[in-house]
């Protein structure tokens, strides 16, 4: 399972948490959610990839809104602080193992920007609203219709 999945977790883990040492260390305590919760995974309600891909997104979130990383931050020196992006972009073709970036393409951009926000930068959808200063019914509006999109896109990847 790892083998086969690890490269594509690590990707989204590091898209939120955008720092390397972070995301293996993230990345272990997701197979080991996985691994201890596989019996809640229903085929029914979706792919396994996506419940994969589900739960290393939120353990990243909630890593991010941990006290002990928010502390960690306020702790580094300055040096250590400031990323590299080009080095820790995971906007690269490489990185990009099930080609999402080029079915993302296919939305407007306002939709892409949704989505960007709330699945690859863990904003809330009132976050959303508050950043892009428009109301919280038209963030959810639009993300439901981009998220219908996107299921309307991703069948031919079935």
């Amino acid at each position: 399972m790892y083998d086969n999945y690890s490269g594509a977790l690590y990707g989204v883990i590091l898209r939120i948490v955008q720092s390397k040492e972070y995301t293996e260390e993230i990345i272990q305590d997701v197979f080991v959610k996985i691994w201890n919760s596989i019996h809640q995974y229903d085929s029914s309600k979706g792919r396994f990839y996506t419940w994969m891909i589900n739960i290393a997104r939120n353990t990243a979130i909630d890593y991010l809104k941990s006290k002990s990383f928010q502390n960690e931050l306020k702790n580094q020196s300055l040096p250590d602080f400031v990323y590299n992006s080009a080095e820790l972009s995971t906007t690269n073709d490489s990185s990009d193992y099930i080609g999402f970036n080029k079915v993302l393409e296919n939305l407007e951009t306002d939709k892409q920007e949704l989505i960007n926000l709330a699945y690859y930068q863990g904003y809330t959808q009132n976050e959303i609203s508050e950043k892009l200063k428009i109301p919280l019914g038209t963030v959810k509006t639009k993300m439901r219709n981009a998220l219908m999109k996107l299921k309307d896109l991703l069948k031919d990847y079935q």
